[in-house]
């Protein structure tokens, strides 16, 4: 079967008359550049090429034809890509007239096959191809003779700047392309006055959008131009990596700016590249100029209707209040969006109010305020008036409040469940990718660790609905991003670096740096502590800040409790909490708590632990936090151990062993499996007449020395060595005893540090 693209030049129906009057306008410039273009046209037709190679060179008509001239060296580059056989026969027929005399060019325009001299062409003269022959004949034919000899000597500079210097190509290049202005259709006539017109209307550019490293060449027409925004502002959107990085485009839209001030469309990519590196003063200022230019434009049609003067106000001040609530700036955003609420109102136009709706409960949810009603209401009204995508916005934020507010799991599935339909009858991808991306983070928070492993992987696997153009990987939203990351935790957490790390190599092909470099340093961290590395791991704590405020100083009194600086820890863990609590963040109160209880652990105080553990352990149930969960009974049952209350310690730990064997990391598993052997020796009181008990504490403890060793943590390796050795010599094997001590002893001269009261950390 044929593809999209061969039907572009085959199929007569592809496209209307209106499609190519758009297409190909009739500022299209006669250049050496689009004679290579006839030519490669003219060796399809001509010579014998296979289907895929057909297939190939069919997709690059249309960039060919409407993108930036290419030098004769990358267009014979592109070309031999697809096909050398056809690049070759091109490389000779524009040897013959570069190196032939005037009547060689005039023979080939000639003996063109075109819909007017040759009714077997495939070229049909409705097709793309067809068109731009025409068009290219008609402009060729409006030549005078000095003009068509102009065009034989820039053909002979553009073929022999090839394989000249190049230094002697780039010499003589603007004065040809200067030369060239006067080969418009519209004017047969070299005028200065009309060559300034020319360059006014036809935006200039200099840069070519098939090789983003290219030399500036001569200037483009204005549809030319405008082929070059759409792409990069596609590509921007899809994927940002193959656009022009941010000061090659930054200086190719102030070039056009320089001779079209007026551009509207410019302004807007200029504000899109903006956003890139976070310059606020730029976005903002390039937006308003966008929406200006865009008013004087649609300022002689209609004065307040839907493409109007009045349209371009109100989506003016909501893109301006988009602005501000990127960066921060809620006072502006709030301003700006009453005035988008006010003018859509005057307007009656619902569409805007909807929007405007989504984004007053977005910047209410952004101040921390309660944004619930609104958030019904918007999804109600978009419902109301068929706007699928922000009803499904509307109730995947409501999803994301009801997780943070302690729903329960089934009613936030059943309602993503919900939106899923809606996403795959109207073919939103994008939303499909979010809703699988929420509900990794949702399962993740829960503690259910397959679940989000399993959600993740789907996301990842998933073949987008969006047609990808130009090559874009659907692999740099966000969503994918979100999704990488909790797969790369989530791999960490049991110790299986490696793919985690290649998870993490994967991050150049996607978008959203800071989420991954977050992600990369919270898994170093760890590990690091993990090791008992703490004086590697310290330095990592500046740059996880940089990223996270509320993360960085979490892992900063961590840093200092592992250091025995417990006071400075405290007050840190003290500050942490005030803010968390005024942010609602659950989550990090839980775990303040916990490492709070932790410094009382070191001062003997465990009744003192106590109400923050217990408080900490309601907490996490209200919210149903079953991880955080588990791990606060962990904490409680080592303090009923230290309190003297083994048996009490046991019979909690039953309750949380089971999900932290389930879905807990490698590190909270040795850590529970520790915590029980030391209860059951405890309660078995190393006595031969509790055989039994002493047998489980026994393989208890080999099972967390494994746990152990895949961490690397020598520290604890050292504990369960010690205990290993007292608890064989209870039970009077010596040879094992013997074994587990002087392992034991080799970790500990290793160490070089004397090891912890047993009764200052789980």
């Amino acid at each position: 079967m044929a593809s999209v693209h061969e039907s572009l030049y085959f199929n007569p129906m592809m496209t209307n008359g209106v499609v190519h009057a758009n297409v190909f306008g009739i500022k299209d410039w006669v250049t050496p550049y689009k004679i290579s273009v006839l030519a490669l046209l003219y060796e399809m037709t001509a010579s014998k090429i296979t289907l895929p190679e057909r297939r190939r060179l069919n997709k690059l008509i249309l960039p060919l034809q409407q993108g930036p001239d290419l030098t004769l060296g990358q267009f014979l580059q592109t070309v031999e890509e697809c096909c050398p056989q056809t690049a070759y026969a091109v490389k000779l027929r524009l040897h013959e007239m570069a190196d032939g005399e005037l009547k060689d060019m005039e023979y080939f325009f000639s003996t063109l096959p075109t819909p007017f001299t040759a009714f077997d062409s495939e070229a049909y003269k409705t097709s793309v191809v067809g068109l731009f022959m025409r068009h290219m004949l008609l402009a060729y034919n409006k030549l005078s003779f000095s003009q068509v000899y102009k065009l034989y000597k820039s053909l002979q500079h553009y073929y022999h700047s090839h394989y000249a210097k190049p230094t002697d190509g780039q010499a003589g290049l603007p004065a040809l392309v200067a030369d060239d202005s006067e080969m418009d259709l519209t004017s047969t006539e070299d005028t200065v006055g009309d060559r300034i017109d020319k360059e006014e209307l036809d935006t200039p550019l200099h840069e070519s959008e098939l090789n983003d490293n290219a030399p500036s060449r001569g200037p483009l027409s204005q549809k030319q131009a405008e082929y070059f925004l759409a792409r990069q502002a596609y590509l921007l959107k899809n994927d940002e990596n193959k656009a022009l990085k941010p000061a090659a485009l930054q200086e190719e839209l102030n070039n056009m700016l320089k001779f079209n001030p007026d551009f509207a469309e410019a302004h807007y990519l200029n504000y899109l590249n903006s956003m890139r590196v976070q310059d606020i003063f730029l976005s903002a200022h390039s937006l308003l100029h966008y929406f200006d230019r865009l008013i004087l434009s649609g300022s002689e049609g209609k004065s307040n209707g839907d493409e109007g003067y009045g349209r371009s106000l109100r989506y003016a001040a909501l893109n301006l209040a988009s602005l501000h609530c990127r960066f921060g700036h809620y006072q502006q955003a709030d301003l700006a969006l009453q005035e988008a609420i006010r003018i859509a109102q005057e307007s009656n136009d619902h569409v805007c109010l909807q929007h405007c709706l989504s984004w007053l409960y977005t910047l209410e949810q952004m101040k921390g305020s309660d944004s619930t009603v609104l958030t019904e209401d918007s999804v109600k009204m978009a419902a109301h008036f068929c706007l699928p995508y922000l009803a499904s916005l509307g109730i995947q934020s409501l999803v994301q409040q009801g997780a943070t507010q302690g729903k329960t799991a089934h009613k936030l599935m059943d309602a993503l469940k919900d939106t899923d339909i809606l996403h795959w009858k109207h073919s939103l991808s994008e939303l499909i990718e979010i809703s699988l991306a929420q509900t990794t983070s949702i399962w993740r928070m829960y503690g259910k660790s397959t679940m989000a492993l399993q959600q993740a992987q789907l996301l990842l696997n998933m073949s987008s609905l969006e047609p990808v153009n130009f090559g874009v990987q659907q692999n740099n939203t966000e969503a994918f991003t979100v999704a990488l990351c909790h797969l790369a935790e989530l791999h960490a957490e049991q110790v299986t670096h490696l793919i985690s790390s290649c998870l993490l190599a994967f991050r150049p092909a996607v978008e959203h740096p800071l989420l991954w470099m977050l992600c990369d340093l919270k898994i170093q961290f760890e590990r690091h502590m993990n090791e008992g590395k703490y004086l590697l791991a310290e330095p990592l704590v500046t740059a996880i800040s940089a990223l996270n405020k509320t993360e960085g100083l979490y892992r900063k009194a961590q840093v200092l409790k592992a250091l025995n600086r417990s006071t400075e820890a405290y007050n840190i863990l003290q500050r942490l909490q005030v803010h968390c609590e005024k942010t609602k963040c659950t989550e990090m109160i839980i775990r303040v708590m916990l490492s709070t209880a932790e410094l009382h652990w070191e001062s003997s105080g465990f009744s003192t632990a106590l109400p923050l553990l217990l408080q900490a352990l309601a907490l996490a149930r209200q919210h149903h936090l079953q991880s955080l969960a588990s791990e606060t009974i962990l904490h409680l049952a080592f303090t009923q151990l230290m309190l003297g209350v083994p048996e009490q310690a046991l019979s909690v730990l039953h309750e949380a062993i089971e999900p932290v064997l389930a879905h807990g990391a490698i590190m909270d598993k040795g850590r529970a499996l520790l915590l029980t052997a030391r209860c059951q020796i405890a309660a078995a009181g190393f006595k031969l007449n509790d055989l039994r008990s002493a047998v489980f504490g026994v393989d208890t403890l080999n099972e967390a020395a494994a746990y152990f060793s895949k961490l690397n943590c020598k520290e604890r390796l050292r504990d369960v060595y010690y205990l290993q050795a007292q608890l064989h010599r209870s039970l009077g094997q010596t040879s094992q005893s013997n074994k587990s001590a002087m392992l034991f002893r080799l970790l500990d001269q290793e160490l070089q540090s004397p090891a912890p009261p047993v009764s200052m950390r789980l």
